[in-house]
């Protein structure tokens, strides 16, 4: 968690439920609906934006809220974009590339 929110935004999915989180600049607080801002409250977020898609059971919403969670990076992590390079038999492969060197 920085600064109050989550470091990217991520979509998860559990059963019919899908949900997306983004981050928030601090003030927003938690404009998502009741399943998931209890969650994200319990886990110390203070400020995200959020809409869950497809189903809308609240057992299902949490647990992909939970998944959304901890399938996060940290925010070093997020910030590494992959870049495409060349290979000798014509295919491209995903590399990470580290901007802070």
């Amino acid at each position: 968690i920085k600064e109050g929110t989550i470091p990217h935004e991520i979509m998860a999915k559990f059963g019919a439920s899908k949900i997306l989180l983004k981050p928030a600049v601090p003030g927003t607080g938690l404009i998502v609906n009741n399943t998931a801002r209890a969650i994200l409250e319990l886990a110390g977020i203070k400020d995200a934006i959020g809409k869950s898609f497809g189903g809308s059971s609240k057992i299902n919403v949490a647990k992909a809220t939970i998944l959304a969670l901890a399938n996060l990076k940290r925010s070093e992590e997020a910030e590494i974009q992959p870049a495409l390079t060349d290979v000798s038999d014509g295919e491209a492969q995903e590399e990470k590339v580290d901007e802070t060197e």
